[in-house]
């Protein structure tokens, strides 16, 4: 039988074009988000009296001048300058602030504002890509790119009261990204980057877009948000579907209590930690936003039903709001 040639395929080294394509692909992503959004970040100066306090991060949101920060960038200034990267430098006034949430709007009188676009923080998932765009130590217009690290973390605020419902990210933020926002691949703001773990490297902090939007329209209205109090720090769960559909729930998540303040309204309504809080006044409260838009100042002194769940058991008490000091 004549022998048979079979033609052996050589091997070749490994091409790395794929790699090369998502390395291109993730930085004209970054370029792309900075080149949109970098034109509206502004950098902040504040004085007090006639010393200069230091300088943050914020950005214009609307083409008439308004612009989101940090409260505790701006918190006790008697001055406030903010300066554009094309150089222009403006005073800016002080609309209101909320230290609660860490957030303040300011405004400046300039023509010619480009403002960012909002996305949405609730639509963020882990792993996504983010840019945080600021003036850390005073270089303006630094752009640093990360992930979604994780969603619904709780930090506490300078006035003592839990942001909660905030995105961690791995973003390099550096003293001076205070107030900046944190970007999309689009350039749609979804945070307003807020705070750093100084011992930690890649644990970075940004409020939500959303939870931004209802304290920035709160302070234009009225320069300040005066807030009902009951008393429990909390993070988002989703509830069991069984628990939802044998108590006919009208949500299917709730805010998982993780800790209740010495004689608060919760304490002396009986609420303990573990519980998990589904409906204020017949209102449902799925995520920590809802309670905070539920507890205005027309629910301080006003009594109201919480129901909650305790293990697999719904419950419910009476509670009555007290005005927060804290805010």
């Amino acid at each position: 039988m004549d022998s048979e040639l079979y033609a052996m395929p050589v091997s070749q080294p490994p091409s790395d074009t794929s790699d090369n394509d998502l390395l291109d692909a993730y930085s004209e992503a970054v370029i792309e988000a900075a080149g949109r959004a970098s034109p509206s970040v502004v950098n902040i100066e504040v004085r007090r009296g006639q010393t200069p306090a230091g300088s943050g991060s914020g950005f214009v949101f609307t083409p008439d001048g308004f612009i989101l920060t940090n409260s505790h960038v701006i918190h006790g200034a008697t001055e406030i300058r903010v300066g554009f990267p094309d150089g222009r430098r403006f005073i800016a006034d002080r609309i209101g602030e909320d230290p609660a949430t860490d957030l303040a709007v300011l405004r400046i009188s300039a023509s010619g504002l480009v403002p960012t676009t909002f996305g949405k923080s609730a639509t963020l998932r882990v792993g996504q890509l983010v840019i945080a765009i600021g003036n850390p130590y005073g270089f303006q217009c630094t752009v640093t790119s990360g992930v979604v690290s994780a969603l619904g973390r709780s930090l506490r605020s300078q006035s003592g009261r839990l942001i909660d419902n905030v995105i961690q990210t791995d973003a390099a933020l550096n003293p001076g990204n205070s107030g900046g926002p944190l970007v999309t691949s689009r350039g749609d703001v979804v945070g307003v980057n807020t705070a750093i773990i100084p011992s930690a490297q890649g644990i970075c902090f940004a409020v939500g877009i959303d939870t931004a939007t209802y304290v920035a329209g709160r302070l234009l209205k009225d320069g300040r948000i005066r807030r009902g109090y009951i008393g429990v720090a909390g993070q988002n769960v989703p509830l069991n579907r069984r628990i939802v559909k044998g108590h006919n729930l009208a949500t299917d998540s709730g805010i998982f209590v993780v800790s209740v303040e010495p004689g608060s309204p919760a304490l002396e309504a009986g609420i303990r930690d573990g519980d998990i809080l589904v409906a204020f006044d017949g209102h449902p409260v799925p995520d920590i936003d809802s309670l905070h838009r539920i507890l205005t100042e027309n629910r301080v002194g006003a009594a109201a039903i919480l129901i909650f769940v305790r293990g697999t058991e719904k419950l419910e008490a009476r509670i009555v709001p007290v005005e927060n000091r804290n805010t």
